[in-house]
């Protein structure tokens, strides 16, 4: 029941959803769909976004094998080739005008390692060389231009000077390194190594692990910190708990396409104590709540947030099957999504967030950072982790 649910609603809701964004004139997709459901033609098209579009389109290809979604996937990749990429200076741009020209030239980490999540995906499901001829040069390009002696750096110019990073800090303070940016490299380098097994793709996430086990994660709170200076000292006490149990089933992931025994042994103890801290600490009133700053919890129910929470739990109990409650949990989100987070408005998709009395927020449907990568992404997982048991 929990697996054609979700099933049902990847195909008849999502993916629509998703098609009818399509730009057939400039390219790429429209960048914003506000609450009331008005569609912005002449919007920004964030690169991440469309980095994201091209990502949620391969894999749902690879998962459905409708060769309409190929189609879709390769207008995302045409605008990400011809339009996002900086042809003078390399990388990707942060965001676009309407009709593909650079509009916001901020070099960011993190948006070079969506671009080669997704082209790494995209290569996976249409064979094109040259796609994964991108991403490894992306990934070049992170590990000449982007990184020091402690790990990545964040944020460059179009030139690739460094500048605040603005874009990646919040809570009142401005990090130099943070939890979320060096999740998301490696999650787009074990994307590409699961395509290409490159030795040096597989060094470079072992020198992550290594960072998340002996930088970011903090063994006496049982939890990741988010904000750090450049050698890795953190700013702020912040528990992001959408970001752990996040992190929990990428770093699983992660491990899984590695292979190395020797840092499954490091890592896996870990993720298992963020899945247990995150059950217990943040999964309330049948879904998850945002994050607690110095103590102070957030109520406030993200859509990524409820998303992750999903597939985090799923994998919890896919390690440790004693543990029934992860999967109770997992079904008992879901429902909650379904009930209160799902916008039932003809042309809508996932309200952006909902108070704690479930009353929606009213943010736009669709901006550069609301996208189908996080609940696109859990349908996916949902189904093939259990269609074997459906």
């Amino acid at each position: 029941m929990f697996v054609q649910e979700v099933k049902d609603h990847l195909e008849h809701k999502i993916i629509p959803f998703w098609e009818n964004l399509k730009d057939e004139e400039y390219g790429g997709y429209y960048g914003y769909l506000g609450y009331d459901l008005a569609l912005d033609k002449k919007a920004v098209k964030g690169c991440i976004l469309n980095s994201r579009i091209l990502w949620f389109f391969s894999n749902t290809y690879m998962l459905l094998r409708d060769e309409i979604l190929l189609e879709y996937a390769r207008h995302a990749y045409l605008f990400l080739r011809d339009h996002c990429i900086d042809s003078e200076y390399g990388g990707i741009y942060w965001s676009l005008t309407w009709d593909g020209k650079p509009e916001d030239t901020t070099k960011h980490t993190y948006n070079q390692a969506f671009a080669i999540y997704a082209l790494s995906s995209y290569y996976d499901a249409s064979g094109d060389e040259e796609a994964l001829k991108l991403a490894l040069g992306l990934r070049e390009i992170i590990e000449t231009r982007c990184k020091d002696e402690y790990g990545y750096l964040e944020a460059f110019d179009r030139c690739f000077e460094p500048e605040d990073n603005d874009k990646l800090s919040e809570n009142g303070v401005m990090a130099e390194k943070t939890m979320n940016t060096l999740l998301h490299v490696f999650e787009a380098y074990t994307e590409l190594y699961r395509v290409t097994k490159n030795s040096e793709v597989g060094d470079n996430l072992r020198f992550m692990l290594d960072l998340i086990a002996d930088k970011v994660y903090n063994p006496e709170e049982g939890r990741q910190e988010v904000f750090f200076d450049r050698s890795w000292h953190s700013l702020i006490d912040l528990y992001s708990y959408g970001h752990d149990i996040e992190t929990s089933w990428l770093v699983d992931r992660g491990l899984e396409i590695l292979g190395d025994e020797a840092y499954t042994k490091k890592l896996s103890p870990i993720t298992k104590t963020i899945t247990a801290n995150i059950y217990h600490r943040a999964y309330i009133d049948h879904s998850l709540v945002n994050e607690a700053e110095n103590k102070v919890v957030d109520t406030t129910r993200i859509w990524w947030v409820q998303a992750e929470a999903v597939v985090g739990f799923l994998n919890g109990y896919q390690k440790s099957p004693e543990h029934k409650e992860y999967l109770e949990a997992a079904e008992d989100i879901w429902n909650y999504i379904r009930t209160y987070l799902v916008d039932s408005r003809e042309g809508s998709e996932w309200f952006w967030a909902l108070d704690k009395d479930r009353k929606p927020l009213e943010k736009p449907i669709v901006e550069p950072w609301k996208c189908p990568y996080h609940n696109g992404r859990m349908c996916i997982e949902v189904i093939r982790r259990m269609q074997d048991n459906a």
